[in-house]
This record gives structure tokens, sequence and C-alpha cells, in this order.
């Protein structure tokens, strides 16, 4: 008997001894983090709500209880009945009962109302039909992203089962060294912004933490072949962990399935969504341009089928050795910082990926108060000298300024914007000014991934700012669904058909120029000098984006004659604007303030994810106020903690 089925069998046995004797347990098993306890008796457990918490407690594990495939319902028969328990305001869209696991999903436009206080409803549907509810939200605009997931994820229930399994197998593996150490390796984003990309290694265990590209650059890959990445086999990483969606922090993942990795990837739901769209969306980039992508599409699937998503705050075991925990991070959608709980108390590690200190209109701050963190991996995109963004309310003045000039002109505002975070940002600060009549009420064009990142955002109203999950939640006011918002669908003769009419505002993707629709807007309207482009997001390095801030006003626009690609020069007329202040990263304060006021202060900084420059300066700044331990290291450095 291997020592995962000794554990298993003595965990049986202790869960039995603390059940009443009427609820019998007839299989447990592990399923990547989770305890799974199968029970002839769901309507028992249902019956004692404490019950599951406080073995959860006792065993240290998240436990999920599912009835026993004997007992269940028929599907026909549990449809009626949970429909009967929940309330027909609840909005249920779809019931999907899977027999293989116990479980019913249920699709509701309103999951608190399916939930129940404190689960009061959940236990009643078991009680009443025996199957485990799962609860998912109908988003309020459609999304394709959403629907395919669940979809590819329903359709792949076999075989994702039998990686769960794998993997919880090998998380609760015996451990097999008596060393302690703890080490982080640089792969990638040290004294550069993008490809981000770090390994956490334990005598037990080896962690990649996002594996990006590089802004501006097509070929500059993480340093995945060094022995302690992918040097020694695919099969050398026990887990990856992805702190957000963007691509250079996500690009490269499906990369690691084309490379024989076949273990879990760690993030949260929306980061899980987003990742699917924002790869595939790279590949199709890539092909548009005549670029070789560097992984087929199948491995984003590959990607999505092996994610097992966390909950902010959620401890979670990933490793014999380690737990990780999420924490909202404030910069996109289901973004987290990293916790990482290695041996029973040895060390604490935290990875900030990028973060945002202060609350924005869509997200609270970035948490920053730990049981223990020793050392922290911080960012510092803007963690240069003279880094300080203007303060929000009067980026927004500029702003609506610049839009109500723009509009009495005749002009058209154009919008470089990344498609998850600062779109939807500049959409409430301009839903609200139209509502609020402080600018006219003119269309806004939304392109490119907009439209689709801001259905998965209403997917996920949980994981927006309080008051506006509050507005949505209670209010029954959802900004994202203004009027004035239009999907642009209909490719080049919609956007030609917008040119020539009146005043109005577009946003669209690349957020940095590169690529994408917004080469085709800067061909539709660059040329017209009552309109005005307006950057409200970083332009990194190399970007056409940097260029065009920087003066350039002779823009390479690619155009096709007779098949082939010809590359033109085209005037840049519009009024080129900068609007500091909605970027989705902390400035050189923020970032200061979130190492001064974190609970517990760490003992080391690795300064990283910034130009040469800012690391260097904001190590320094660390090192003088707080005196601590600073590092602005290079890429392909390995630090060692114990």
């Amino acid at each position: 008997m291997s020592s995962v089925d000794k554990q298993l069998e003595d965990i049986k046995a202790e869960i039995e001894s603390e059940l009443p004797p009427r609820i019998s347990v007839s299989e447990v098993s592990f399923e990547g983090p989770e305890l799974v306890v199968y029970t002839h008796d769901p309507k028992e457990f249902a019956d004692q709500g404490d019950l599951i918490r406080q073995l959860a407690s006792k065993l240290r594990k998240r436990i999920t209880v599912r009835p026993d495939p004997s007992v269940l319902l028929p599907p026909a028969e549990a449809r009626k009945r949970v429909q009967d328990v929940i309330p027909d305001e609840a909005g249920v869209t779809d019931l999907d009962f899977h027999a293989d696991t116990g479980e019913v999903v249920i699709e509701a436009e309103k999951p608190g109302m399916v939930i129940g206080r404190h689960g009061a409803t959940l236990r009643e549907i078991t009680k009443e039909v025996g199957w485990t509810p799962e609860v998912v939200r109908t988003p309020p605009i459609e999304s394709s992203t959403v629907k395919n997931v669940r979809s590819f994820l329903k359709q792949e229930r076999g075989d994702r089962r039998d990686i769960l399994e794998r993997v919880g197998r090998q998380i609760h593996r015996e451990e097999l060294s008596d060393d302690d150490y703890v080490r982080v390796s640089t792969l990638g984003c040290c004294r550069e912004v993008g490809r981000a990309a770090f390994i956490l290694s334990t005598p037990e265990t080896r962690i990649l933490i996002d594996c990006g590209d590089k802004p501006g650059a097509e070929d500059e890959v993480p340093y995945l072949q060094v022995p302690e990445a992918l040097g020694a086999g695919a099969s050398n990483l026990d887990a990856v962990v992805l702190t957000h969606a963007h691509l250079d922090h996500s690009a490269f993942i499906p990369l690691l399935f084309k490379y024989g990795y076949d273990g879990p990837i760690y993030c949260t739901e929306p980061t899980r969504d987003l990742m699917g769209l924002l790869t595939l969306d790279y590949l199709d980039v890539a092909a548009k341009e005549g670029r070789a992508p560097p992984y087929e599409s199948e491995m984003v699937r590959e990607a999505i089928k092996h994610t097992i998503p966390i909950e902010y705050g959620d401890v979670t075991d990933i490793a014999p050795d380690v737990k990780l925990t999420f924490h909202n991070a404030g910069h996109i959608l289901g973004s987290a910082i990293s916790h990482f709980h290695v041996g029973d108390g040895l060390y604490n590690v935290a990875f900030s990926g990028d973060i945002h200190y202060e609350d924005t209109r869509l997200f609270n701050g970035a948490v920053n108060d730990f049981p223990r963190v020793e050392t922290l991996i911080l960012e510092s995109t803007y963690g240069g000298r003279d880094d300080y963004q203007t303060d929000q309310e009067d980026s927004e003045k500029r702003l609506k300024k610049i839009i109500r000039e723009t509009a009495e002109r005749g002009g058209k505002v154009l919008i470089p914007a990344f498609a998850v975070g600062r779109s939807q940002e500049i959409m409430l600060v301009i839903e609200e000014a139209m509502r609020n009549d402080e600018i006219p009420r003119i269309p806004v064009h939304l392109d490119g991934m907009i439209w689709e990142a801001t259905a998965i955002h209403t997917t996920y109203p949980e994981y927006l700012r309080d008051e506006l999950q509050n507005r949505i939640f209670h209010e029954e006011e959802n900004p994202f669904l203004a009027e004035e918002f239009n999907h642009i669908d209909g490719g080049e003769e919609e956007r030609q058909e917008v040119a020539d009419s009146g005043p109005c505002i577009v946003l669209s993707t690349s957020g940095m120029v590169e690529g994408g629709p917004i080469m085709s807007w800067i061909r539709h309207l660059g040329g017209e000098e009552d309109s005005s482009l307006v950057f409200v997001g970083y332009q990194a390095q190399g970007t056409l984006g940097r260029r065009i801030q920087s003066g350039w006003d002779e823009i390479p626009i690619q155009t096709q004659q007779n098949g082939a690609n010809k590359t033109q020069t085209l005037q840049l007329n519009m009024d080129v604007e900068t609007v500091d202040g909605f970027s989705g990263h902390a400035d050189r304060q923020g970032l200061i303030n979130f190492v001064k006021t974190m609970n517990p202060r760490p003992e080391k900084v690795l300064c990283v994810h910034g130009d040469e420059q800012s690391t260097q300066d904001l190590s320094s700044a660390l090192y003088h106020k707080f005196d601590m331990r600073t590092f602005a290291p290079k890429n392909l450095e390995t630090f060692r903690f114990l």
C-alpha cells in the first residue's frame, strides 16, 4: 500500500470516528488540493450544517462531500425538485447533472439566491435530492469565452477528474528529503518589463510562478531551458501559479504543455477565463502578422483543462511542503498576490504579481496583511524616482475635458486600451460622466476584445470593488450595460461607418498600439486634426505607442496590395494626449506605501518587473526608508533564503 493510500485509509477512519452512526462514508479520495468524501447519506450531512466545517478544521484540509452514485434521485425527478426549492427570482438558466460525481451545476442570473443565507438553500437542495449543488453565474452580457470554457470543462470532466486525482496524490505524497532550503530563481522580468517567470524551489518541490511574453519583443521567452525549470524535463515542475492573465505574465503558459508539462495551474477563476481569451488572441495576432505561433490552440485548451481555480483567502496545499494563498492584487480582474507558506512554519514568500495599492473604480486596493512574509518579490513598473502618477480624480477631470472639447469641435476620441482592466475602468468613468451630464451622450464603440473582456467582468462581480458590487447586486444597476456602449462586430465596414459619422469615443485594443484593431482606427482617424488620441495606460519601451507618445507623427501602417503586405507612412494629425492615473499599477509612492504598511513587514524585498533604473531606484528607496535588505536582481540569478 502506498503512503497516499495509507493516508486516505487513516483519514477515512478518523472521519468515521467523528460522524454520527447514521452517516456512513463509502470512499475518500484526493482531487487536487481537496479531500472528497463520498457518502450514502448526503441528506444527513446536509442536516448537520457545521459538520463539514468541523471536519475540515480537524483534518486541516479542504473537504467536499459528494453523494455515492447509488443514492441519487434520477435527474428528471431531481430537476423538478431543485426547481421547486430555488426561488423564481434567482433566474435559473440551466441545470446540469453529473452522475459520476453526484454534482448538479446550477447556472443562475442571481447565484446568491440559489445559495441562500449562509448556504441554507444549497443544504435544502441536497436534503431534497441528494445531489451536491455547484452554482455559477449566468453572464449578464453573453460571453463566448465563459460559455466555451464551461462547455469544454464539462466535455472533459472525465479527463479532468483523472488529472485532479493524480495531482491530489502528488500533493499528498510522502516528503523524501530532510534538507531545509527555499530558493527563488529569476527566469525573466528582472530589470525589464514583461516576460515574468520565477521558480520557487525547495528540496521537495519546484513551482513556476508566471510565464509571460515581453511587450514589443517577438522572440524573448523566459529562460525556461535552465535546469531549475524545464532543462531537466517538464516533469521537473510540480505546479504552475499564475498571478493574473495579462500576456506579459501568461502568454507562454500553454507552451509548457507543448514541452510536456502535465501538472496543475493554480489561478483564480476569472484569470483562467481571461487567460484563455488573451492567449487565443495572441495566437490569432501572430498568424495575422505572418509570425509562426509558439504553440497551437490545443495547448491553450490543455492549460484550461489543467487549471485548478482558487478563491482569495483560501489556504491551499499545492505540494507536500507548500501551501498557497491568493490575495486581491487590485490590478485586473482576478489578479492575485501569491503567498507561499513553505514547510511547517519554515519560510514565507509572497509574489506581488502586478499590484495597485489604492482603491480604483473597479477594484479594492491590494491586500498587504499576511500571517508572515520573510521575502517579498515586488513589481517595480513605476518604481523610478520620478514615477508619480496623477491623482485619479484629476485624471478623470482631464479625460472628461478632452472628451468634451474634442466632441465640441466635431472630432472623435480614440483611446488605445488594454482589453482587460483599463478599458473597464475608462468605461465606468465615461458612464458616470454621461449619467451626470459632464460630457455629451455620444456613442462609445468598443473594439477588439474589449466587449468580450467586459462580459467576463460581468460574470464575476464578486471580484469587483465593494461599492460596485453593491450597485450591481443590491441596486440592480450594472454600469457595463449602459445603452451608450456599442460592440464593434462588423469589422472594417462598421469602422468606416463610425469614421464617417459624428463625434464618438472609441476604445480599442491593443493598448500599446502593437497591432490589432487600433491600427485600423489610426488609418481611419489618424489624419483628422479635430480628433484626439489619448493614452491611458503604460507604454513599454520599443512599442509603437511609446514612440507616438514621444513625438512620432509619421506612423508605419501595413496595407495589402495585390495580396502582398506593404508598409506605408501615415501622417498623424490627431492631438496626442497622455492621461496618467488610470494605470493598473501602483506608482512609486503606492509601492513604497504597500511595503510600509505591510503586516508584517518583510525582511527582504526583490524589486522586479521594471526597467533597470526603476528597479534600482525602488530597491535603494526601500533600503534607506525601512533598513531592510533589498535587491534589484538580474535574470538568471538564484537567491537562497535558508
